[in-house]
């Protein structure tokens, strides 16, 4: 069975970055950790819910860099003396990437619960017809090419 890719395909042109960037993410998916969810919340919003049971506010990072949100986390290391019989509750740093759309701007991210909820608008595109004048060429029909 043929791939057939964006670039290649003759009605979709200038796709080709949408194509490295689906590739980027599918390689860049991690090992799902933390877990989440995205959900729709209007036609025009989203959010993102991360669980970071044990992270702290200031355990966490959320920034935007370029089209991608980025979450990260990392947990102080607390040597208070505890003598653990068993360590089931993961304690390790966490980065999780997401691709936002031209137009996806963030909100608020709220910590509630062990969750972190990220909110997210869309501004719909606005319809633009743009008309193209048709000039006339030097060339007319029976004249030598």
């Amino acid at each position: 069975m043929t791939k057939i890719s964006l670039g290649a395909h003759p009605y979709l042109l200038g796709f080709e970055e949408l194509e490295r960037l689906m590739e980027r993410t599918a390689k860049s998916a991690g090992d799902g950790y933390p877990p989440y969810n995205i959900e729709q919340t209007s036609p025009h919003s989203y959010r993102i819910t991360l669980a970071v049971a044990g992270f702290s506010e200031n355990d966490l990072a959320i920034t935007l860099e370029e089209n991608s949100l980025v979450v990260r986390g990392r947990q102080s290391e607390d040597s208070d003396g505890r003598v653990y019989l068993h360590r089931g509750i993961a304690a390790r740093q966490f980065q999780r990437s997401f691709v936002l759309a031209d137009g996806v701007e963030i909100g608020e991210a709220v910590m509630e619960n062990g969750l972190l909820h990220i909110d997210l608008t869309r501004k719909p595109p606005e319809s633009v017809v743009q008309t193209i004048q048709i000039r006339k060429g030097g060339h007319t029909k029976g004249s030598a090419q």
